[in-house]
């Protein structure tokens, strides 16, 4: 196919007004947001939340920018709203074991409200009790068994006061012991001096006496500490009598209030049971207290605080299930936490310092986490896999083990959390983690995956403004016309560099949409215009194009040595673009290349430097194999060669300069010099054909910029693969330039074609011997290389084999 000079037309893809089916995009708003051109995402992430099995979680994959969370949000909410309302999560007081706390699940509002009933309980309790405890007839009861114990235990002191009397003993009670002494016949007590003066057989017969004595007196205690117990037991056993009504009427209040059928029913009736057990084994704390007792206040306080309900997850007001966004999964915020406080250098807790986490808020429904959030902390990776594993989640705090100072430790009941998990990474750490972690892998059974570009149609057009509607609703922006909204889906083909595809990364566009309209509010008007879009894309450049800038200046100003016209033997510009990360752009760079009598081959100095990447070398072997194929009769060839991007300091990767290295090795073979106005940019593969090149806008219009400063005379343009015709999304400027004949946009299929665009000479077809024509490029270029061969012969340094590429 000969070479093609575009027209303007082609050059750029432009939109009218008219066509879009509205005037501005406030009739827009009545459409729902579309997912724009991520319609294979849609199905994907539909399917995966409908599907209510183990391991089908969501991978999420694709661009920052591509609408991956905010889409996938929505689509969360949505299915939530077809889902039953989860049940609340509650842990209470184990009273067998207080360091393994209790879960509960209550219906959805069944959690505040068993909080609600339970400290209203305790506030009738604390006022109720004592009034029991205090009423006549309690009082009456309790000081008849006090004068049952108090009669029954003077008559067994007065039968032990029989005894000693009968043994000559004195006994008398003295700061609450029993003191007894011996006295004579006579009634006079006896001094320990008077004692030991006594005969012998008079003193054993005292201490026997006396033994008997304590015998007895122990006898006495056991039945008196007896008759206590029995005493404090009908005591209890009053006020359990005179409690038991009361409480098992709040209790019953409590089950009564609890409408809803509850799933946990025996766990939480035992656990009523046992609060009803635990408070009557505790009466005598509410009896009515002494305002000044700050330690049975204290005490009561604690066994109060046993009955209370910690509420981890309360869904109450819920219409379906819970959709979560974990922007901050730390282990603590993700999985639960346990606080401490510090008491006399230990570390403290209870059941009623236990957090929920977002795996808790989110069970029943659906949790977002970001996976480049959860490989930072291996520990949440690890509790993660282990959950998704079993479906159990225990609430632990792994840094107590490390504590330097001592920590009274709870092991919570662990609950079974049902979650679907939407996980949002790029395709990169999506396969990385296929290989890596397999296991963890199989449990992100769907796949969504957002693409970068789609193909553009009407349907497209039409929700892209409808996408615009909503951005201005939602941001309180004016809205765009007709003409405003055509220059943003230019945008967003030059964004995806297709004239039939548009970018998907609608961060950018809505991002656009502010600016543009911040632009619109300044000037005072109430509707965006394309104007107003137009100098927010010249803002946004000029913000970013310092480096650009720069290099243009130096090319101004010589310090980047750059010829735009005339003809050079062995040298021609090729084009090449700089990806800032937020910003990219183009300018052209002197490729250069000489030949000469050798045995060495084709030097390319950028990799004997170690500054070109694997692409770019290969490019060069690539050309090395197709300029060998060209002069395969005349093998073996002598000749040294090296090819060189000149002022290149960063380093140099890809294939995009193939065909200008290949034009300029040619042109100084053959001696026929090469338009020095025309850059070339394409790869080049093993027979010749051209390939297309990325980031093909930038490189004209790098380029053209060049050729401004130097002045446009109409020589001057630009050489691209035919292939990348489509990708074609240039600046006005570029575009009024070719329309005034002042530059130029020309296309090739062949290398073939390019030469011949660059020298005006033919190509060169052989015959059947192998040999050029001697008036085309590859005819002087095949009389050079025979040239090289007899000068290699003529000083005895024959080469055999190939020539080498290093």
């Amino acid at each position: 196919m000969p070479i093609l000079t575009l027209t303007p037309a082609e050059l750029r893809l432009t939109f009218d007004p008219a066509t879009l089916g509205f005037s501005d995009t406030s009739e827009m708003l009545e459409f729902p947001l579309p997912w724009i051109g991520q319609q294979r995402a849609e199905k994907a992430a539909r399917f995966g939340l409908s599907m209510e099995q183990a391991d089908y979680n969501l991978f999420v994959l694709g661009e920052v920018g591509s609408g991956r969370s905010s889409l996938l949000k929505s689509a969360m909410r949505d299915a939530a709203t077809g889902r039953p309302v989860p049940p609340d999560l509650c842990y209470l007081h184990n009273f067998d074991a207080p360091e393994r706390p209790l879960a509960l699940r209550l219906p959805a509002g069944q959690g505040k409200l068993l909080r609600q009933l339970m400290v209203q309980m305790l506030k009738s309790l604390q006022t109720a009790i004592p009034q029991r405890l205090d009423s006549q007839e309690f009082k009456a009861e309790s000081e008849r068994i006090e004068k049952n114990f108090k009669a029954d235990e003077a008559r067994d002191y007065a039968a032990l006061d029989v005894f000693a009397e009968a043994r000559q003993f004195t006994l008398h009670r003295e700061s609450g012991h029993l003191v007894f002494t011996y006295r004579n016949t006579k009634g006079h007590t006896l001094t320990e001096e008077e004692v030991l003066a006594l005969p012998k057989e008079k003193r054993a017969a005292i201490d026997f006496a006396e033994q008997e004595l304590r015998v007895e007196i122990s006898r006495y205690f056991e039945k008196v500490a007896a008759m206590g117990r029995v005493k404090d037991e009908a005591l209890a056993a009053l006020r359990r009598q005179v409690v038991k009504p009361l409480l098992e009427h709040e209790l019953q209040l409590i089950r009564t209030g609890l409408k809803k059928q509850v799933k946990d029913t025996i766990k939480l009736g035992t656990y009523l049971e046992r609060v009803e057990s635990d408070v009557l084994d505790h009466l005598e704390m509410f009896e009515v207290l002494d305002s000044e007792d700050d330690i049975r206040q204290e005490a009561l306080g604690k066994v109060l605080s046993r009955y209370r309900v910690n509420l981890i997850v309360d869904n109450d007001g819920l219409t379906g299930a819970p959709v979560i966004v974990e922007d901050n999964p730390l282990f603590r915020s993700l999985f639960g936490s346990i606080e401490y406080q510090s008491e006399n250098d230990v570390l403290m807790t209870d059941f009623s310092r236990i957090r929920g986490g977002s795996l808790h808020r989110a069970h029943g429904g659906f949790l977002m986490l970001h996976l480049r959030d959860l490989l930072v902390d291996g520990l949440v990776w690890e509790k993660l896999r282990r959950w998704l594993r079993s479906g159990r989640l225990q609430i632990e705090e792994p840094g107590t083990a490390f504590s330097s100072i001592a920590t009274v430790s709870l092991e919570p009941e662990a609950v079974d959390v049902d979650v679907k998990i939407v996980l949002i990474g790029s395709r990169e750490q999506y396969y990385l983690l296929q290989e890596e972690d397999p296991e963890f892998a199989r449990h992100f059974s769907v796949k969504v995956d957002f693409a970068e570009s789609f193909s553009a149609n009407a349907d497209t057009r039409r929700a892209m403004a409808i996408f615009v509607a909503h951005t201005c609703q939602q941001q309180g922006l004016a809205h765009f016309s007709a003409a405003a909204v055509a220059r943003l889906l230019e945008d967003s083909h030059r964004e995806a560099d297709d004239q039939a595809r548009q970018s998907a990364v609608l961060a950018r566009t809505a991002a656009l949409v502010m600016e543009s309209a911040a632009l619109c509010r300044k000037r005072g008007a109430h509707l965006v215009e394309a104007a107003d879009v137009e100098a927010a894309l010249n803002a946004r450049i000029q913000r970013h194009d310092y480096p650009e800038q720069r290099l243009q200046e130096a090319f101004a100003e010589g310090d980047l040595l750059i010829d735009v016209h005339g003809e050079k033997v062995g040298q021609l510009n090729g084009l090449t673009q700089m990806d800032m990360g937020d910003f990219r752009f183009g300018f052209p760079v002197r490729v250069t290349a000489r030949t000469y009598a050798g045995e060495d081959g084709l030097l390319n100095i950028e990799r004997e430097v170690e500054m070109s990447g694997p692409i770019h070398d290969k490019g060069v072997f690539i050309l090395h194999n197709y300029l060998s194929g060209l002069f395969v009769h005349n093998t073996p060839l002598a000749f040294n060669a090296s090819i060189v991007f000149e002022q290149e300091y960063h380093g140099v990767e890809g294939d995009s300069a193939s065909c200008a290295e290949l034009y300029a090795l040619l042109s100084s073979l053959s001696g026929v010099p090469l338009k020095q106005g025309i850059a070339v940019t394409g790869a080049v593969n093993q027979h010749g054909i051209v390939l297309p090149v990325g980031g093909l806008n930038e490189k004209i219009e790098g380029y053209f910029q060049v050729c401004v400063q130097a002045g446009l005379d109409g020589s001057h343009g630009v050489l691209i693969p035919q292939r990348n015709r489509r990708h074609l999304m240039l600046a006005r400027n570029v575009v009024e330039a070719v329309e005034q004949g002042l530059f130029h946009v020309y296309t090739a299929e062949q290398v073939s074609d390019g030469i011949e665009l660059l020298t005006g000479m033919s190509f060169g077809v052989d015959d059947e011997a192998g040999n050029y024509p001697h008036d085309s490029v590859l005819g002087y270029a095949q009389k050079t290389l025979l040239a090289y061969r007899r000068a290699c012969q003529a000083n005895e340094h024959p080469k055999s084999g190939a020539w080498h590429l290093r």
